[in-house]
């Protein structure tokens, strides 16, 4: 994989441990898969993309990496895929929500439907929540883990997405902070990160953005946009032991953006 290379054993960051990653076949999901298993990580991937998610795992190897048909909605899938997880590896160190979706851009509440709404909550808030319940089922006894979800700069500011998603990644910062003061007794961390916009299949597909596209968007760094490595090195510290005291927190990798303020800047009163 480009832009990871080869680690010494001192440096592997996630030596020992497994990870289980939904949505790991594609996207911030599959770079994630692979940086975790430069860093010593057995990993199961997670999805309903099977020829792809068994795609990359045939790249990390079939000694470190598993794919499972999984979709986070289905409460069977999610059970399934934890099991499985501990079956293969005999244990499960970090759980990585990462699956979700988008709806297409609606600005108007009028034009939603029920079933447009409840759609994004089910993939983007209920597959986290089954995540983590069946997550923590197995990490209670073993007295520690790691349980980290995909949210977005739409969970702390209105007006970047819709509002399906807009609310379903509020919901899930909330998710993470309760689940953090529940779990923390048991020695587990619950957390999430928030990525910018990021080129990956889901966005191009539904937004038609490409990388030059995205590079065009506002960003509070010059000439800096965000990439996939970006959200995977925030998942990667969030998931070792360089973050061992940080749970209920939502890591923003967003270059600035979240807090600027568009109508107003200090230089507006010096004109």
């Amino acid at each position: 994989m480009a832009g990871c290379s080869v680690l010494s054993v001192a440096a592997k960051r996630l030596e020992g441990k497994v990870a289980l990653i939904t949505g790991g076949a594609s996207g911030i999901g599959e770079y994630t898969a692979a940086l975790f298993n430069k860093h010593g990580a057995k990993v199961m991937i997670a999805d309903v993309q099977d020829d792809l998610g068994q795609s990359v795992c045939n790249n990390m190897g079939p000694s470190v990496a598993s794919y499972i048909h999984c979709n986070v909605t289905d409460e069977e899938h999610v059970k399934n895929a934890v099991d499985s997880t501990i079956r293969q590896y005999g244990r499960l160190d970090i759980l990585f929500n990462n699956a979700g979706t988008v709806d297409i851009f609606k600005t108007n509440i009028l034009d939603y439907t029920k079933s447009d709404f409840e759609q994004i909550l089910k993939v983007n808030l209920v597959g986290p929540f089954l995540g983590t319940k069946h997550a923590a089922r197995v990490m209670i006894p073993s007295s520690q883990g790691s349980i980290i979800t995909t949210a977005s700069v739409a969970s702390v500011i209105g007006g970047s997405g819709t509002h399906a998603y807009t609310t379903s990644k509020h919901g899930v910062v909330g998710l993470a902070r309760n689940s953090a003061l529940e779990l923390g007794k048991y020695g587990i961390r619950v957390n999430c990160v928030s990525p910018y916009a990021v080129a990956t299949p889901l966005t191009r597909r539904v937004f038609d953005l490409d990388e030059d596209k995205i590079a065009k968007l506002y960003s509070n760094l010059k000439g800096m946009s965000c990439k996939r490595e970006d959200i995977a090195n925030a998942a990667l510290f969030l998931a070792s032991d360089d973050s061992r005291f940080i749970s209920g927190h939502n890591l923003i990798v967003d270059g600035g953006f979240t807090i600027t303020n568009s109508g107003l800047s200090i230089n507006d009163f010096f004109k």
